[in-house]
């Protein structure tokens, strides 16, 4: 699987400059592509469904794309730290498809066993037999399209997740919901596994042909076992970064009712488009700084410019925009969900600051920082949630942009001291080598 570490020569002599703005510009475009056929798809959906059914179906919905993260298992982050030799890589890849297909039909049943204590309301998914495989199913798809990403971005070919995520995906997923519309929440949470179902299929098609992997389920050279515990600190911050996710549209659908959820969900995943340029740029640092760490430093000046500089106009644009963006929803969602929209939008520079010193820390290997930041972060938003929600949406959304603030703060503290002690001089450790200064979390 030669390509699926330089990426091929051209990757190899781009400089790394245009190289992060390359793998940004691709990486941004994937979720732009996903996000804009996403809009599309909420907005025809919200045509055809009522906000009720809209409402439990973005329930599940968020349950099903939360648990595809939980089931990771940081691997995803593993894979772009810390590739195997070509000669391991596939096992290395196989290896991780199957941990993370165990892990998420195993994570989506329980999640399904205790919505008695958390969702009673979406019972009914639970209840029949059928409803039950496809959630699961749904979960463990979402979880490898997920897993699948982090190949093509540690291979340096980001733009084959526009392909898998922004066209695939996104028109698979637009063509099913008005077939589907008789079988109400169903058929929006149906039309979202479809479009995972087939992504993972041309996730693994692509990945055969463009990067040469073939199963292989040999250990040796892998290097799984030995970043087990970068792997394990990977997944406990994953877990505990999307905990708000998944609690936020619970405590709403709890306290605010269904029809609330979704006009929550809709504001949300709108806002979804303004994170998606620090996580997509953060990305392109962690999969530069891994192939060249000695750039580190400068990368990380470069990714933190590009996100300025594109982030605030468009959370600007966003503010001043909403009522205008959500009345493609139809009039209820621009009343309800536009006050909501701007204050998602204003907090999504707090969880630009999160996400890019989220990326510092995974890159300098400060796993106990990004643990206690991701702790910071799933403690105070969700007890604001709690405390703010019975006032309404916005109060919601306030909680939402100060966790996120008080995590990247959190994270940020020993990130500028590692970066004072070592201004960019030498690379990143590897594996199994020290680092040059031990930081306390």
């Amino acid at each position: 699987m030669t390509a699926a570490r330089g990426g091929g020569g051209k990757g190899r002599h781009r400089r790394p400059g245009d190289q992060i703005l390359r793998s940004s510009f691709f990486l941004m475009a994937s979720t732009v592509t996903t996000a804009g056929l996403g809009f599309l798809f909420w907005v025809l959906v919200a045509r055809y469904y009522s906000p009720s059914q809209v409402g439990l179906a973005t329930s599940l919905i968020s349950a099903t794309s939360l648990i595809s993260y939980l089931s990771l298992f940081g691997l995803n982050s593993t894979l772009i730290r810390f590739p195997a030799s070509d000669l391991a890589r596939n096992g290395q890849i196989s290896q991780a498809l199957a941990l993370v297909t165990v892990t998420s039909c195993g994570v989506g049943a329980a999640y399904l066993a205790g919505l008695p204590l958390y969702g009673a309301k979406l019972l009914f998914m639970r209840d029949h037999p059928l409803l039950a495989a496809a959630f699961v199913l749904c979960c463990a798809c979402a979880a490898l399209n997920q897993l699948t990403d982090s190949v093509f971005i540690s291979a340096r070919q980001p733009e084959y997740n526009v392909i898998v995520d922004g066209l695939i995906q996104g028109l698979t997923k637009l063509a099913l919901p008005v077939l589907l519309v008789g079988l109400g929440a169903v058929g929006i949470v149906g039309a979202a596994g479809g479009g995972y179902v087939v992504a993972v299929l041309a996730s693994l098609l692509l990945m055969h042909r463009r990067l040469g992997f073939r199963f292989d389920f040999r250990v040796r050279g892998t290097r799984l076992r030995e970043q087990l515990t970068y792997s394990v600190a990977n997944y406990i911050s994953s877990l505990l970064n999307l905990a708000p996710l998944l609690a936020f549209p619970l405590i709403v659908l709890q306290y605010l009712g269904a029809a609330a959820a979704g006009y929550y969900y809709v504001a949300f995943q709108i806002a979804g488009m303004l994170n998606s340029v620090a996580y997509s740029t953060g990305e392109a640092l962690f999969a530069e700084a891994s192939y060249d760490p000695s750039r580190f430093g400068a990368l990380l000046r470069r990714s933190a410019a590009i996100i300025t500089a594109i982030q605030l106009p468009a959370a600007a644009a966003v503010v001043f925009g909403s009522g205008l963006v959500l009345r493609l929803f139809g009039g209820t969602y621009a009343s309800h969900a536009g006050p909501a929209l701007q204050v998602l939008a204003v907090g999504a520079l707090g969880v630009a600051l999160n996400s890019w010193t989220s990326f510092g820390l995974k890159l300098t290997q400060q796993m106990r920082a990004l643990v206690l930041s991701n702790i910071v972060y799933a403690v105070v938003a969700i007890a604001l949630a709690l405390l703010w929600a019975h006032r309404g949406l916005v109060w919601v959304g306030w909680a939402w942009g100060v966790g996120n603030v008080a995590s990247g703060l959190v994270g940020l503290i020993p990130l500028v001291f590692v970066r004072h002690r070592t201004p960019g001089r030498g690379p990143l450790p590897g594996p199994g080598q020290p680092r040059a200064v031990e930081v306390q979390a």
